[in-house]
């Protein structure tokens, strides 16, 4: 079963890359908004490449050995909040997660978008790879409902079920778990690798649903790959509403306790190999990038040692750092 795509759309040189990489890692660590901290605040599930730590810098591309990703010179950084079912009883459980069907066997994880969107309209001709120690996140705890289009849910029919987005929890039992969707701004200043909030270097133009993003304004002039995270949760042994909250309530909360979902949050650090991502970005096809893959079984071999050690799973009195 293929686990990676380059998929060409409808006008010339605009295509997007979709693949799957494993979980690398579930621990409370964060070196993008909390650098060196040991641990961070709330637990994050994430894939990628193995040099990931408390505190990176430089080039990641150079300090990895292997990464959980289908394309082995992507050793990227990505990741997300943990979900959590939280019983009547007040106890909480880590939802685990499972792969795209296109993705094959990976172990947990998520699928990976880095899509050529609408630079025709933005007069441009070209989508300029992110450069080594890039780094930005999308969203965060305190977001507000409907404050970013790029942050949705959808109520899992089935595991190819698309569209119907919400930008809270859905509040039913979902036949096939809930997917998490994160779109990240497309649009860079040109200049900074990082801003002090980890969002002003970019603009978000984007309109969520993987609809074209609007232009790039002046401020934020070049565009970059729009970058997105499709994470499937799989919500499907607690749907027995006997387990749910008694006034009906759903009963799912992000790992810093938010019950909403408004404040679903992702972040990303910067490690192709070399040119390889701008090649991706300059091709229509596939074997034109010339990019390297690699087996399942490899990419759910890659692992790192973590650095928190604290009890993630089981029934928790209290979600991790809380």
């Amino acid at each position: 079963m293929k686990w990676y795509s380059l998929l060409a759309l409808a006008a010339p040189s605009q295509a997007y890359l979709r693949f799957g990489c494993a979980t690398l890692s579930i621990q409370r660590l964060d070196p993008v908004v909390e650098p060196g901290k040991i641990p961070s605040a709330h637990l994050h599930q994430i894939i990628g490449g193995n040099a990931f730590n408390a505190s990176m810098n430089g080039d990641i591309g150079e300090k990895a050995s292997c990464t959980t990703c289908s394309f082995s010179e992507d050793f990227s950084n990505y990741w997300t909040a943990v979900l959590y079912f939280k019983h009547r009883n007040g106890s909480y459980k880590r939802v685990p997660q499972y792969p795209n069907s296109l993705l094959g066997s990976l172990t947990g994880g998520m699928t990976v978008y880095y899509i050529q969107q609408d630079f025709s309209s933005n007069g441009k001709n070209k989508i300029t790879a992110f450069k080594p120690g890039f780094r930005m996140t999308v969203g965060s705890p305190t977001t507000s409902k409907g404050s970013n289009p790029g942050l949705h849910y959808t109520c899992l029919q089935n595991i190819n079920t698309r569209g119907a987005e919400t930008s809270d929890f859905p509040k039913q039992p979902c036949p096939a778990g809930i997917m998490a969707i994160h779109h990240f701004p497309a649009c860079w200043d040109g200049q900074n690798l990082d801003s002090p909030n980890h969002q002003d270097h970019m603009y978000s133009t984007t309109k969520g649903m993987f609809t074209n993003a609007g232009p790039c304004p002046s401020t934020h002039p070049v565009r970059m790959p729009q970058l997105a995270f499709e994470t499937m949760w799989n919500t499907t042994m607690f749907n027995d509403k006997a387990l749910w909250p008694a006034d009906g309530s759903q009963p799912f909360v992000w790992s810093y306790d938010d019950s909403k979902g408004y404040g679903t949050h992702g972040d990303y650090m910067f490690g192709w190999k070399g040119d390889a991502l701008q090649r991706a970005m300059d091709s229509t096809s596939l074997t034109g990038t010339s990019l390297k893959t690699q087996s399942v079984a490899q990419a759910n071999k890659c692992s790192i040692k973590n650095t928190v050690t604290e009890n993630v799973d089981g029934w928790l009195e209290k979600l991790p750092g809380m």
